[in-house]
């Protein structure tokens, strides 16, 4: 008797270290970031073919790229991470990569606009299962002590696929154009060519993927969680209370309030749209903006009434939001530069898309991975001395970037020359600094909610990245180049997030330490039974 008690104790201590296998678990789960971010950029080289043959300009690369992806990988997020906070996330990290990996093969037969559209719609539903499962699954198997490096680790394969995205995209659209200048097997083109080919190979992992054991949830902290009995219940409530007219039911079953509420944001967020379309004549950026905004906002007027211990850790949450927010414009300002560097360096500078990708895709990889590893680093070094020291982190990521992109995106040459080095050193350094901040805003928001709602609030920390960065940065840099027919006044017009990113990091800083030593006691307020 004496043996089983001191077995079961031990089965509740938090480890120190972790162990092997997580480093293993940890490699896999690095492979799936890769492939989620090859399939997500490719379409930054592919650009000019696709504007070519498709009749697209700089505005549609951006809403391409950014907010047809962004607001479905944003909103499946939701239901999906709490998903994720209730089922086997093995189980669901497979299914995910089997589909995004489909539809970005898909993406090679779109004919027009709205079919590569929806295609980039597919790709963000599936890839909306990554991150949640991910982090939930890492956060698991590593101790608080070293998430901030084991986090840093896993979105380093951020800047490898996005790297290896363009290195591979440029080579096979050059190999395959010049194979095939009149169209190779089956009529395909170098850009058809090189969605498929990084497309299909995920297959493949996700049958690696299924081969991972699920760790115990909270083991690590010393707060074993059971699984829940009824997961997929919780899903379903979270999807309806996204999906219109579902929302608008949601609403009514709150009361007459809740109801008078919900639609007075249908009328405030049509009337934006509205606005913004009339300025940019850009129907579906908006409708998309708009359609996702709302489902944010009734989702968590619903998640408030649903589960007000999540609810009042996140959403309740000033240091959270700060936190997310202040990351969010530092992914404004970084997804437009990734996603408008190679097509700067391929159409402002000359160069062809083999030189294009493995120079800037190449250096682009690497500084990423650097600056992930080391931000991550530091950002656990400094909370050590400093509960809010990764948040400073997050600052510097915001502000160092600045002066790189600026001289970047000034960069003007003829191909080959020295100006085309200038150009890749200082994008690469642009990425290097903003990558920093990347993970010591993951192990914030990780650090801010109780081990059952890593799952939602990693969903939460990815709207502000999505919904922010990815669905607004691109787009701007886009719309602002079409309009001017300047693309370096485009990305450059950026910056001007800036500001708002200081301001809220800043209230972060200030709030963070207070809220991480309250969370057990919020959560127990709340109604939490802990």
């Amino acid at each position: 008797m004496a043996d089983n008690s001191t077995a079961s104790n031990e089965a509740t201590i938090p480890s120190a270290k972790a162990s092997p296998y997580a480093w293993y678990a940890l490699g896999i789960l690095f492979l799936v970031y890769v492939l989620n971010f090859i399939d997500r950029q490719i379409i930054t080289i592919l650009a000019p073919d696709l504007k070519r043959d498709l009749g697209l300009d700089d505005a549609d690369i951006g809403f391409l790229y950014g907010t047809a992806f962004a607001v479905f990988y944003a909103l499946f997020g939701i239901p999906l991470g709490r998903l994720a906070d209730a089922w086997h996330r093995v189980r669901l990290l497979t299914v995910g990569l089997a589909i995004w990996s489909a539809m970005t093969a898909l993406s090679g037969l779109a004919a027009n606009k709205y079919q590569l559209a929806s295609a980039r719609m597919g790709v963000g539903v599936g890839e909306a299962t990554a991150g949640p499962s991910a982090y939930s699954l890492i956060s698991d198997l590593f101790p608080k002590h070293m998430r901030g490096t084991a986090l840093a680790i896993y979105s380093a394969g951020l800047y490898f696929g996005g790297g290896i995205s363009l290195m591979i995209g440029g080579f096979i659209v050059e190999g395959w154009n010049d194979a095939y200048p009149n169209g190779g097997p089956f009529g395909l083109v170098g850009w058809q060519a090189a969605f498929m080919a990084v497309g299909i190979p995920g297959l493949l992992l996700a049958a690696w993927v299924a081969t991972l054991r699920e760790p115990v949830r909270g083991l690590v902290d010393g707060i074993p969680t059971q699984a829940s009995p009824t997961p997929f219940k919780g899903f379903f409530e979270e999807l309806f209370a996204i999906i219109p007219p579902f929302t608008l039911i949601s609403a009514a079953l709150r009361g007459g309030r809740a109801f008078a509420i919900n639609l007075g944001a249908i009328v405030i967020l049509g009337l934006v749209a509205a606005a913004m379309i009339t300025l940019t004549g850009a129907v579906l950026q908006w409708l998309c903006v708009a359609f996702g905004y709302y489902a944010v906002f009734s989702w968590a007027s619903s998640l408030k009434r649903r589960d007000a211990p999540t609810f009042h850790l996140v959403w309740g949450s000033k240091a959270f939001l700060a936190t997310i927010l202040g990351y969010g414009t530092v992914a404004f300002m970084s997804y437009a530069s990734s996603a408008f560097a190679p097509v700067y360096a391929l159409e402002v500078l000359g160069e062809d898309a083999a030189t294009v990708g493995f120079w800037v895709g190449g250096f682009g990889a690497l500084a990423g991975f650097l600056g992930v590893i080391l931000g991550g680093r530091m950002s656990d070094w400094l909370r050590q001395r400093n509960e809010a020291g990764r948040i400073l982190v997050v600052i510097f990521g915001l502000l160092a970037p600045i002066v790189p992109i600026v001289i970047a995106f000034t960069t003007k040459s003829e191909p080959g020359s020295a100006d085309f080095i200038r150009f890749t050193a200082f994008a690469s350094l642009a990425g290097l600094l903003a990558s920093s901040a990347l993970g010591a805003a993951a192990a914030t928001t990780q650090d801010l909610v109780l081990p059952r709602m890593r799952g939602t609030a990693t969903a939460t920390f990815f709207l502000a990245t999505t919904l922010v960065g990815l669905a607004l940065g691109p787009y701007m840099a886009g719309q602002v180049s079409a309009m001017t027919g300047n693309l370096a006044t485009g990305v450059l017009s950026t910056l001007i997030i800036v500001p708002v990113g200081l301001v809220a990091l800043l209230v972060a800083y200030r709030s963070v330490p207070r809220a991480a030593a309250s969370v057990v006691e919020r959560a127990r307020g709340a109604g939490e039974p802990v």
